[in-house]
């Protein structure tokens, strides 16, 4: 167990000191508690807790509901450089693999239909997924397609990746894509598809993926642990 006294400012320098103690520690060694570090430090509850979030934010540390805050192991990050998560996690040499939650056919509302470019009330498909990276899980996300894709459930068994799907199958092929990008926390539901703390950082994605004349060939939201997450953008003038 981490367990050391400390002198100095007291925001910044808890949050120092603990991830000097964690890399000293070395992986999945235990922090005291809350109140224990409080009393240490000097310092309220409050400010403990900050500093704790934060480096739970940068992976530094891992918080266990009920079970208390760890020093993480070392995890390999994701990196988002193309179009494709399958083809990306692949040059990274990263494992990957998916759990389909559910596949059903809902009605476009205005606003899936005004991202989709199609009427309101036509039928789409609704692909809600875990992707896991070397079988932990890093993003929840809710894919919506124009159309009803009846027998994509079985095939998604046997490829994990949809653009793969999409193209050998059904002949759309995803050539742009256009991604917002948001800070978010995570809701209890996110936090245990994602084996997180609720209220831990995510960055929240809407994918809007276009085929060569410019037709929406998906929209998506994502959320990916920020913890396990990188985002890369190379910009030409």
């Amino acid at each position: 167990m981490i367990d050391r006294g400390f002198v100095g400012p007291k925001y910044y320098g808890v949050k120092e000191d603990l991830r000097r103690l964690a890399l000293e520690a070395g992986p999945e060694a235990s922090l005291p508690t809350e109140r224990a570090l409080a009393v240490r430090y000097g310092t309220s509850r409050t400010t403990i807790r900050q500093a704790i979030a934060e480096l739970v934010a940068e992976g530094i540390l891992n918080r266990t509901q009920g079970k208390g805050t760890f020093v993480a192991r070392e995890h390999r990050a994701y990196v988002r450089q193309r179009t494709s998560f399958t083809d990306d996690a692949r040059e990274q040499g990263l494992r990957i693999s998916s759990i389909v939650l559910g596949i059903d056919y809902p009605v476009a509302d205005e606003h899936s239909a005004g991202q989709l470019r199609v009427a309101p009330g036509t039928g789409l498909t609704r692909v809600e997924r875990v992707r896991l990276i070397d079988e932990e899980p890093l993003a929840h996300e809710v894919a919506h397609l124009p159309g009803t894709l009846t027998d994509l459930e079985q095939i998604l068994e046997q490829d994990g990746s949809l653009y793969a799907v999409l193209a050998a199958r059904y002949g759309r092929r995803v050539a742009e894509v256009e991604d917002t990008v948001e800070t978010s926390i995570a809701g209890p539901v996110d936090a245990g598809l994602l084996a997180i703390e609720t209220g831990s950082p995510l960055l929240l994605i809407h994918r809007l993926g276009l085929d060569a004349a410019g037709t929406p060939v998906e929209w998506t939201r994502s959320v990916f642990r920020g913890d396990r997450f990188r985002f890369f953008a190379r910009t030409h003038r």
